[in-house]
């Protein structure tokens, strides 16, 4: 019996795909999935396979896996449930591994429970690697793989980037994939495993901690088959990377919903909990939570402390960044004497020198700057500039001054700036220059404990 490889890099680096169940019809997820590797320019062989046709977009359309000269290194596979064992037969020791994109498995009682042992049975009889059934598999910016059955005008793809986001569930995969892609925010690559019939979580993460295209990795969990290699691998890949990640199926409620969408079993959250802390995991809550750890790992790397400044034109809003950073266990300590004397003379007079600095609304854009280089030299490890574009002194040029303190002080800045239209416009011109944007306090704040890899 052949030993199963523990290498699964082949899924990321294909030089051939074969689509089993490709069709011609656009209704068809099959067609989909051809045409969105067209799309994204895979660069390897893509063959489909269905024996009612003879050619499908300008491909040879094969009757069989058998038809085909060489070996394959993934076959995605788009057929009935009832039909997939028998294709994953016939992979045999052509095709290094498979993604079972059809549902219809222990999601769906004891007959697909039964379906996915026969899976489980080829897996160990011919030791190749499945990702499913009941996935998307992989979008993959590196090599250029989308083996989604979306379509592009509905889910967008982000750009090339170096997140690197592992789902349970393709709902939440693609539903960040399209958003992060509506911010701006590339991946790197975007693993989709469902019912972790074979690879799962620890696999993706084994691959990931080598992965040079991945500097952050996201994981959506809903339940994990092995804890003790879970623990293992993602300390190895947190150690190397910021980890992040969201559990969901934290109530009996949710725990039933996650059994009767991948079949997963969620278990206690304290355990879960508990196992993401001993793996220096950043956890994080809410979706919210998720896009904004998202936004702010693409930019930034995480930091070694905890302190915290605040400068605001607004003496409101900053006292509330303090007190939302205090509650997540931030340092928002006071300036030294010598940076209040440096800043008393460089500063108007109607400025409050303290944490937070409040430049008022007579504030310029080169009062920020003042600011933020002169307290910078204090120490501190993260700043939240709090920015009301009402003072008329405020303009589009605090984006490249901003940027060239970044470049020189390595000081992660964050962004707060709620507000309406004009706001809004703004906001964009620094997202677009690489600047993270919060709009409420509790966001800015949360961004910053994130950056100090604690619990959120």
């Amino acid at each position: 019996m052949p030993l199963k490889s523990k290498d699964i890099s082949f899924f990321f680096n294909p030089r051939s795909i074969a689509i089993i169940g490709a069709s011609p019809k656009p209704e068809k997820l099959s067609y989909t999935i051809l045409e969105n590797l067209n799309k994204v320019g895979f660069p390897g062989n893509i063959y489909p396979v269905n024996p009612k046709y003879p050619s499908i977009n300008n491909l040879r359309c094969y009757n069989s896996l058998a038809e085909i000269d060489g070996d394959i290194d993934v076959a995605v596979i788009v057929v009935p449930a009832t039909r997939v064992l028998d294709s994953l037969k016939d992979a045999g020791k052509k095709v290094k591994g498979a993604i079972i994109v059809s549902g219809g498995f222990k999601e769906m009682g004891d007959e697909g429970k039964r379906l996915e042992e026969g899976i489980k049975g080829v897996v160990e009889k011919d030791g190749l690697r499945v990702m499913g059934p009941n996935c998307l598999g992989i979008y993959d910016t590196t090599s250029r793989v989308d083996t989604f059955f979306l379509r592009r005008e509905r889910i967008a793809r982000p750009l090339r980037g170096d997140i690197s986001l592992v789902s349970q569930s393709g709902s939440f995969a693609s539903t960040i994939m399209d958003e992060l892609s509506s911010e701006g925010i590339g991946v790197a690559r975007v693993i989709n495993y469902g019912n972790r019939v074979d690879i799962g979580e620890s696999d993706c993460l084994e691959f990931l901690a080598d992965d040079e295209a991945t500097k952050v990795v996201a994981l959506y969990i809903e339940s994990i088959d092995d804890g003790r290699r879970f623990v293992e691998v993602a300390s190895r890949c947190a150690k190397k990377k910021p980890v992040i990640s969201i559990k969901v199926g934290k109530k009996e409620s949710g725990a039933y919903a996650a059994r009767s969408h991948t079949g997963a079993i969620a278990g206690k959250y304290e355990i879960y909990r508990a196992a993401f802390k001993k793996a220096g995991i950043i956890e994080v809550y809410g979706y919210e939570g998720f896009i904004d750890a998202c936004r702010t790992l693409s930019v930034y790397s995480l930091v070694k402390g905890r302190r915290v400044l605040v400068i605001t034109d607004g003496g409101g809003i900053g006292v509330s960044i303090v007190d939302v950073c205090e509650d997540y266990g931030l340092e928002v300590t006071g300036i030294k004497e010598d940076t209040k004397r440096r800043l008393t003379s460089k500063l108007p007079p109607f400025c409050t020198i303290g944490n937070p600095i409040d430049l008022t609304g007579s504030v310029t854009d080169e009062d920020y700057i003042t600011a933020l280089e002169g307290a910078v030299m204090d120490g501190f490890d993260i700043a939240i500039l709090a920015i009301l574009w009402g003072p008329p002194k405020l303009t589009e040029g605090l984006v490249d001054k901003l940027k060239r303190v970044m470049s020189q002080s390595h000081i992660p800045i964050i962004l707060c700036s709620p507000g309406g239209e004009f706001t809004r416009k703004m906001n964009q011109i620094f997202e677009r220059n690489g600047i993270p944007v919060f709009s409420a306090p509790e966001d800015a704040a949360m961004a910053a404990a994130i950056l100090t890899g604690q619990r959120i």
